[in-house]
């Protein structure tokens, strides 16, 4: 069985709802040697991270850079992980009001530090709200979910 686990910052109901897309469609895709959990960055802890076989990362953009939660979920685990976890499949959903540069630039710093392997670039929903962003979550929760299960990543 493997796990694949979802951090998402989840500060509006915009966000809960790329978040809830995400689980359902990992749910939807039924893969019996898939375990999925969601956690916000506040939950989740290093034995989370040490226990799960692949990441889905989320987070909002707040003044420039990736919200405070997910960072401060980064400083908690990024010692007790950084040997342990070397390889991880990760991919990463920015929500960005604006224009992402800097969330995504402070991601791929944190996760090169870490030694993760990103499966596919970064998702960014930039600009207002739009209805097309849960497709994008969905899409990107569901590949990875067949990816870890079948095997490809």
């Amino acid at each position: 069985m493997k796990t694949l686990l979802i951090v998402f910052h989840t500060p509006s109901d915009n966000t809960q709802a790329m978040a809830d897309a995400m689980l359902k469609a990992v749910e939807g895709q039924a893969l019996e040697n898939l375990n999925v959990v969601l956690k916000t960055p506040f939950e989740t802890q290093a034995q989370d991270v040490l226990a799960c076989d692949g990441i889905v990362l989320g987070t909002t953009e707040n003044l420039g850079y990736m919200s405070g939660a997910l960072k401060d979920f980064f400083d908690r685990i990024y010692y007790p992980c950084l040997e342990e976890k070397q390889g991880l499949p990760v991919v990463a959903v920015v929500r960005a009001g604006h224009d992402g540069t800097g969330t995504c630039r402070a991601l791929n710093t944190i996760l090169t530090g870490l030694k993760w392997r990103w499966v596919q670039d970064i998702v960014l929903c930039r600009g207002p709200w739009q209805a097309e962003f849960i497709g994008q979550c969905e899409e990107v929760a569901a590949a990875m979910a067949v990816g870890l299960s079948e095997g490809m990543i």
